[in-house]
């Protein structure tokens, strides 16, 4: 049988598994690539080991053990509560307060899942305190979230921008983060006319929205802070590397005893890690094989040049809702932008993969994944959460098509 369609196969079965069963798709996707490297491929596991993104890991476990920090030391916690302060009285600006300050915590490093933990709880208790409809508000603050997801220092930012460059499409991350950021921008405030956002605007002042007593910042919260301030510094206008950086002020943070150095370390998503590396592992074993190819040409054989884009956005989106955006649509849609647009003939690379990103980013408010499970969670009391479920999943299926709509728009 040909390695190209075992790699494929391998492929296709990890990211069915990892949408039916509770196993790991990183700690899957490195078993099967070893499996087909090694035993059909006549690989050494060297060979398949190379595949394994040690660059990419550095980065995330610097990025995400920094931003645990703050969280677990409660830094974070006490930003957001001033910050949702600005605009105690007025109902209808509730919900478009969270848009802007999840976008701007997502933006700053943690990126859209963890920053959703950390906004959901209060947002949806705001909520329920001044009237607001938890779908709504959810709506509003984790589309926030998910704005700031493509950041070149979160998470889901960093996969996309590692793998763009690593195909030959290196230095747009800003541009990456800005068409996602408008996209969620565009369905979320879009969302919030529709399900009566203005109409909150009558409602008047809103007494004991939020509370005034807030937790005092201490000195370890305002060392935090400082240190965050330094990395998005140091990236930004520096270019020093995203993860030694995060790790480095991670490692002061820790000495200046402002957090558990073992609560932290437990903070960091280590599943998620595995799952992000894993993929990437058996995503080479599909380059080596030329398995890609037969992505391209099934893609390439459906498409036309004004069509390509919406394309692949719909089709990132719908396998998006049902799998990981960073840890499985990202790493295995991505490298396939160079060869399916020399395929499709006559039409620029960037706006494809840009589609990618967008079209994967914007279902991720669906209840099946996991911003979108947060804030089910955290739906206050009182809350028919079969509809809201509902809802939500509705929602996010509904995005596949908006995205398609969006990125045909945006790019063509």
């Amino acid at each position: 049988m040909d390695l190209a369609w075992v790699s494929v196969g391998a492929l296709v079965l990890a990211v069915g598994l990892s949408c039916t069963t509770a196993v790991n798709v990183g700690v899957l996707a490195i078993s099967m690539a070893w499996l087909v490297g090694v035993y059909l491929g006549d690989m050494s596991v060297g060979t398949v080991l190379e595949g394994y993104p040690t660059t990419l890991l550095v980065t995330l476990i610097g990025v995400t053990l920094l931003f645990s920090v703050a969280n677990c030391n409660g830094t974070l916690t006490r930003i957001t509560a001033r910050a949702v302060r600005i605009c105690r009285g007025n109902a209808g600006l509730l919900p478009i307060i969270f848009f802007f300050l999840g976008m701007l915590v997502a933006t700053i490093g943690p990126g859209g899942t963890p920053t959703s933990a950390l906004m959901a709880p209060p947002a949806m208790a705001v909520a329920a305190r001044a009237g607001i409809s938890p779908f709504l508000m959810a709506i509003m603050a984790g589309n926030g979230a998910l704005a700031g997801t493509l950041s070149p220092f979160a998470p889901t930012g960093i996969v996309a921008n590692g793998v763009m460059e690593r195909i030959g499409l290196g230095g747009v991350e800003w541009y990456t983060y800005g068409y996602n950021a408008l996209a969620h921008a565009a369905v979320a405030f879009a969302g919030f006319v529709l399900f009566g956002g203005l109409g909150l605007f009558k409602k008047g002042s809103v007494v004991g929205t939020v509370g005034d007593d807030m937790a005092q910042m201490e000195s370890k919260h305002w060392l935090t802070l400082a240190g965050i301030v330094v990395f998005i510094a140091a990236v930004a206008g520096f270019g020093t590397h995203v993860g030694m950086t995060g790790l480095t002020i991670a490692a002061l943070l820790v000495l200046l005893r402002t957090v558990d150095e073992r609560q932290a370390i437990q903070g960091i998503p280590w599943g998620v890690i595995l799952m992000v590396t894993g993929v990437t592992v058996l995503v080479s074993i599909l380059e080596r094989t030329k398995g890609l190819d037969l992505f391209t040409t099934a893609l390439a054989g459906i498409s036309t040049p004004e069509s390509l884009a919406p394309i692949v956005a719909f089709g990132s989106g719908i396998v998006s809702v049902y799998s990981s955006t960073s840890g499985v649509v990202l790493p295995a849609f991505l490298p396939l932008v160079p060869s399916l647009t020399e395929s499709v003939g006559n039409v620029e690379a960037l706006p494809i993969a840009w589609s990618m990103n967008v079209g994967a980013s914007l279902v991720d408010m669906s209840s099946l994944s996991t911003v979108g499970a947060l804030f089910l969670a955290a739906a206050p009391a009182g809350t028919d959460t079969r509809i809201m479920f509902n809802a939500l999943l509705a929602w996010g299926l509904s995005m596949s098509i908006v995205g398609a709509m969006l990125c045909w728009l945006l790019f063509l």
